[in-house]
């Protein structure tokens, strides 16, 4: 009988068996697919890294999750950050993540829309605020998972792939650790989560990278529009929390209405970007109701999930979370 089977490879799976095996456990990384597939939520060149959240304990989440990330740059020797900052537009400077990075002593400007137009080529709604945060910009997110899996093996982590889990009964392990993204509905029909498979587009644009942006829903307070740099084309966006509900089963491309309405986002946004997308692609949304995630742990389980569109960028703090709590099992 194995220490501890993790059953879900992508990015928060693949962090908690890194963890895992850095501290000795024996460790089983079990992924129905291989790794890097593009059915569930860890695929892609990039997602935005950033410290401005309107929530001061996910500023301090993501400032433990910094750290994580540069340990595991000098350990797999590759460069996994690239930061360029981030601007988070607002329609009031009051929806904008102002004063938890003030209560976590972050640094941070607020700008005019044509004080930003004059150092980004990027244009903000008129009356609107840019809020810069300079610690930000995108995590490499294929590198970053396949170093976790990597380094996790290194430590004598095991690696299954192409190996689907029906029942957690059938794992013969003191600790089992469930990081099945949309999957986990399967294993725990009760969790408050519903799933959606969500489109991002790329569009050409040369030029060094701008800084990431998510743009604020002036009722909602939540994300609206999101852009970032992708490496191979130079720009990716996407509408945050708009795709439809569906399982994780169900076959499915990107949402054609979807791109249109990223792409008439990006023209107005990107002056200097050719609007026509170059390419689109799916991925899945675990979503809470409050859209904070789930870590639970039930007998010899512990539940790591729900990531709500916004999880990657925290994977090394949440991975050495949920080997904490499991650990405790041990």
């Amino acid at each position: 009988m194995v220490d501890v089977v993790v059953v879900g490879a992508g990015i928060m799976g693949s962090a908690t068996a890194y963890a895992l095996a850095c501290e000795g456990c024996d460790v089983t990384l079990v992924e129905q697919f291989r790794v890097g597939h593009c059915h569930g939520s860890s695929h892609g060149r990039s997602r935005i890294v950033r410290l401005a959240y309107p929530e001061v304990e996910f500023v301090e989440l993501a400032k433990e999750s910094f750290a994580g990330w540069r340990e595991l740059e000098r350990e797999a020797g590759v460069g996994l950050l690239e930061l360029n900052g981030l601007l988070e537009l607002v329609d009031d400077p009051a929806q904008s993540s102002r004063d938890a990075l003030d209560s976590a002593g972050a640094e941070y400007e607020l700008l005019a829309a044509e004080a930003a137009w004059q150092r980004w080529p990027v244009s903000v709604p008129d009356g609107w605020t840019a809020l810069f945060q300079p610690e930000a910009g995108i995590v490499r997110a294929d590198l970053a998972h396949r170093a976790f899996v990597d380094r996790a093996q290194a430590h004598g982590a095991r690696l299954q792939e192409d190996t689907r889990v029906d029942s957690l009964d059938e794992l013969a392990a003191k600790a089992v650790v469930v990081t099945a993204g949309p999957w986990v509905s399967v294993f725990f029909p009760d969790l408050p989560v519903h799933t959606t498979r969500e489109t991002v587009a790329y569009f050409k644009r040369d030029g060094d990278p701008l800084p990431s942006i998510v743009q604020l829903d002036p009722v909602t307070r939540g994300h609206a529009m999101y852009s970032l740099h992708d490496p191979v084309h130079g720009l990716k966006a996407g509408a945050h929390h708009a795709g439809a509900r569906i399982g994780p089963d169900e076959e499915g491309g990107p949402d054609s209405a979807l791109v249109e309405r990223v792409a008439e986002w990006v023209a107005r946004t990107y002056p200097d970007a050719d609007p026509d997308p170059v390419a689109a692609e799916a991925c899945m949304y675990t979503t809470t109701p409050d859209e904070h995630f789930i870590l639970e742990r039930r007998g010899r389980v512990v539940i790591g999930s729900a990531c709500s569109g916004h999880g990657f960028k925290f994977a090394p703090a949440i991975g050495r979370r949920l080997a904490q709590m499991t650990a405790d099992i041990l």
